[in-house]
């Protein structure tokens, strides 16, 4: 198995690892507030990694060090105004927007980076953006949904959007330079560090312990936290930040998925619509485009000269 394959199918299962534990955030939630319970759990997650990772940790550079620390802060700010943004808008639209990021990542590579995005790629990251609308948002009385009034939680979710493009963005290009294990430790640890001090102020802390607190602590801090965002951080050294983007509009099929067997929610005809748009995105932008892919670089090693 190529290390592009093995990178796209752990990508995989770190969205299912986020999407599925969604059920378990909200059960945590009863006994914590939003910021209170995400510090937690990312120093939690950060221990974990620089235990595990203590080996490269006492090697880390200054530039390394910059670099992690540079993710990490737009982690942050992508948590908190999106955090900040829900207060103020609808649940359905906040995830919608949230989702954007997946449109965004080509959009930012193209006009800061100059970099050209296969035709079929981005014909497959329309198709998956046209699911999330249809999962995210409800369909109103005219069938299909009321966006024209933007409110302030409308434009901080937008940035926060755009916040976690940009960390797309640079967790690939930092870990092509730097170790993996010191970008997404340093990463895990900013975030957990800003959010800590954002709490008192944007947040009513709130925390009492429960056994099904505690347990939401470890699984998600060891699994969603430690776990996922290392397989990013490793997996984007082998994957474009556009694939990359693409394979994490998964996350609210999987979510559904969990709710379903959890909770038995289940998903009407517009919402499961949206869940085939973005599989069909998937695989049409990972099937055509790795195609297409294949033939240039057949074409260029061909061609005299």
């Amino acid at each position: 198995m190529s290390r592009s394959l093995k990178a796209h199918l752990l990508l995989v299962q770190a969205t299912l690892i986020w999407g599925s534990t969604f059920v378990v955030v909200k059960a945590a939630l009863k006994f914590a507030s939003p910021l209170v319970f995400t510090t937690i759990r990312m120093t939690v997650a950060a221990i974990f990694l620089a235990l595990f990772f203590h080996k490269s940790m006492r090697r880390i550079s200054r530039p390394a060090l910059a670099a992690g620390s540079a993710v990490g802060l737009l982690l942050f700010m992508g948590y908190a105004l999106q955090t900040t943004g829900l207060n103020l808008t609808t649940p359905s639209k906040s995830a919608f927007l949230s989702s954007s990021s997946a449109v965004l990542v080509p959009v930012l590579l193209m006009v800061f980076w100059r970099t050209r995005i296969d035709p079929w790629r981005i014909i497959g990251i329309v198709a998956a953006f046209a699911g999330l609308f249809l999962m995210t948002v409800p369909a109103d009385k005219s069938g299909i949904a009321d966006l024209a009034k933007v409110n302030t939680g409308d434009v901080l979710t937008i940035f926060a959007a755009i916040a976690f493009a940009f960390q797309i963005i640079l967790v690939g290009r930092a870990t092509r330079l730097f170790p993996f294990e010191q970008i997404v430790t340093i990463q895990i640890a900013v975030m957990a560090l800003l959010m800590g001090l954002a709490a008192p102020l944007v947040d009513t802390p709130r925390f009492q312990p429960s056994v099904t607190l505690i347990a939401a602590i470890l699984v998600t801090a060891a699994l969603p936290t430690a776990v996922a965002f290392g397989v990013q951080a490793w997996a984007q050294q082998f994957t474009p930040a556009s694939h990359t983007a693409l394979i994490f509009t998964l996350e609210p099929v999987f979510a559904w998925l969990t709710s379903l067997i959890v909770m038995q929610e289940r998903l009407g005809s517009r919402a499961g619509m949206g869940a085939l748009l973005i599989l069909a995105g998937v695989l049409l932008s990972q099937l055509l485009g790795h195609a297409s892919h294949l033939e240039s670089e057949v074409a260029a090693r061909s061609s005299p000269g």
